[in-house]
């Protein structure tokens, strides 16, 4: 049985990852952890287990194997650097992460003996979209990525969006140049890759690579109409991360093994 401390238990992934993991066989929610506990609004806890308000009063509490965190980009940081310090494994699915603090997590995570997995997506679709993506750009020069999704998604662009582009220029033998332009319309310039971001009421998570040659046009796209299709991905990593040798970033890293 592994026990799972599912942080950001109020938002809309942290609380299905609770109820998904509360009624796996294998694994069983330790603690829930977010700031509305501490307030007295919001929901009600999504499972029957501890509800603590910040990180530091779940580890003092529970025992937890594993780590979920599903907070906001401004918390993530401080939250796995907690729970890695504490020994716990850490399955971060909040986006917000820096090359520095991701940096930071993993040294930490090296210092405690505890292990890191990161997943910009969990997503089955996602993932296979930026191995196809990143296959293409030995084919092509120009590439631009378009990430869709719901309103109130806090950052953009998408991690999914900005580990796609940089998978894109990093692939052995990669020829994406990119286009010239400086207009503020023209998106972000992630390494000569355009991303632009849409956040509109009714998408969920969606993401388009175009890739233009000489006279065609390549699309790839994958969409998320619900939350559910993370949860396979998320149970993976929870089942996963204390068997890594190291700290691993990416869900490719755990599949067809």
């Amino acid at each position: 049985m592994i026990d799972v401390l599912v942080i950001g238990a109020l938002g809309k992934m942290g609380a299905l990852t609770a109820r998904t993991v509360a009624a796996q066989e294998d694994l069983r929610v330790a603690g829930l952890v977010d700031p509305k506990f501490g307030s007295g609004e919001g929901p009600p806890p999504p499972v029957d287990a501890p509800a603590f308000a910040d990180v530091g009063a779940a580890l003092a509490a529970v025992r937890a194997e594993v780590a979920v965190e599903f907070s906001l980009p401004a918390s993530v940081y401080e939250n796995s650097l907690a729970t890695l310090a504490a020994g716990v494994h850490t399955v971060v699915g909040a986006t917000g992460l820096g090359d520095e603090q991701l940096a930071g997590l993993r040294e930490q995570a090296a210092a405690s003996g505890a292990r890191l997995f990161v997943a910009p997506n969990f997503a089955l679709g996602a993932v296979l979209l930026m191995e196809f993506a990143r296959q293409a750009a030995r084919h092509y020069e120009h590439a631009e990525v378009v990430e869709l999704h719901e309103a109130g998604k806090k950052d953009a662009p998408s991690g999914t969006a900005l580990r796609t582009a940089r998978l894109m220029v990093e692939a052995e033998g990669s020829r994406i140049a990119g286009l010239p332009g400086e207009a503020p319309s023209r998106g972000l310039d992630v390494d000569g890759v355009r991303v632009h971001s849409v956040r509109l009421p009714g998408l969920v998570a969606h993401q388009e690579v175009l890739i233009g040659g000489d006279n065609e046009l390549l699309t790839l796209r994958h969409d998320s109409y619900s939350r559910a299709s993370f949860m396979p991905g998320v149970l993976l990593a929870i089942r996963r991360v204390a068997t890594l040798k190291d700290s691993v970033v990416g869900l490719e890293n755990l599949l067809g093994e």
